[in-house]
């Protein structure tokens, strides 16, 4: 396996990853950035991947249970690894399982944060009978957003929350989603790549049962220049400017 241990730049933590499987992007970190969760929270990740994600929030919160749900063996294997490599163990777990299932794996009404960066992609032509790591990772293949949304909704208790990164042509989508299944969306904030360009993510914040109170952050603008991040982006990384 070609292995790597990637530092994460925060609080010394590491990240055990396979390029041959899926590496995380920029969006796993914003998502976690974006997410808030308080210390007495219940906190799942869907579609976990390598872990990312509940590191990054252990790191970012005080949240002292974080459950990583993944459904690919090799992924959540690396997870677990990840987790016992920078001595988690007390605050994260990994689960290999299926989104699907998981009203069935850890019951409703359960958590208090729910965080997922699902798959994108539901046009699947030409992929529908490639199972590979990286094809499951982008594409719904195993789960859709459907299942993400409608399991988010059994998984969180009344007026928990929900923080997902997507990409803003399924907004709509999103959106008409949330709200058959009762969880109202609440935040938004539109990703970037330049000031000049559309916005290529978007993060969302919904809430099971409240009210309709839409508020749309201000845009976050990944780069001011060719390979430069804005200063933002650098605080999210926890790096310094060039």
């Amino acid at each position: 396996m070609s292995e790597r241990i990637d530092d994460l730049q925060i609080k010394g933590y590491k990240l055990i990853q396979n390029p041959d499987l899926f590496c995380f992007g920029v969006d796993a970190v914003l998502l976690s950035d974006f997410a808030r969760a308080q210390k007495t929270d219940k906190v799942i990740d869907l579609c976990t991947g390598n872990g990312i994600i509940p590191v990054l929030l252990a790191a970012k919160t005080e949240a002292e249970s974080i459950v990583g749900l993944e459904i690919q063996e090799e992924s959540a294997g690396l997870a677990k690894r990840s987790v016992e490599l920078n001595r988690l163990e007390s605050r994260i777990s990994i689960v290999q399982g299926d989104v699907k299932e998981a009203d069935v794996l850890f019951g409703a009404s359960s958590f208090d944060v729910v965080t997922c960066n699902p798959p994108y992609m539901n046009d699947n032509h030409g992929i529908k009978n490639d199972f590979t790591p990286k094809a499951i990772a982008r594409h719904e293949i195993m789960c859709t957003l459907e299942d993400v949304i409608s399991k988010s909704a059994r998984l969180l208790k009344p007026g928990g929350n929900l923080f997902m990164v997507h990409r803003p042509h399924r907004l709509i989508e999103i959106i008409a989603l949330l709200r058959q299944y009762r969880i109202e969306p609440k935040r938004l904030r539109f990703v970037h790549p330049y000031v000049s360009k559309e916005p290529t993510m978007v993060l969302i914040e919904a809430n099971r049962g409240g009210k309709a109170n839409l508020r749309v952050d201000a845009p976050l603008i990944i780069y001011e220049d060719v390979n430069k991040y804005t200063e933002e982006i650098y605080e999210i990384y926890g790096m310094t400017g060039p």
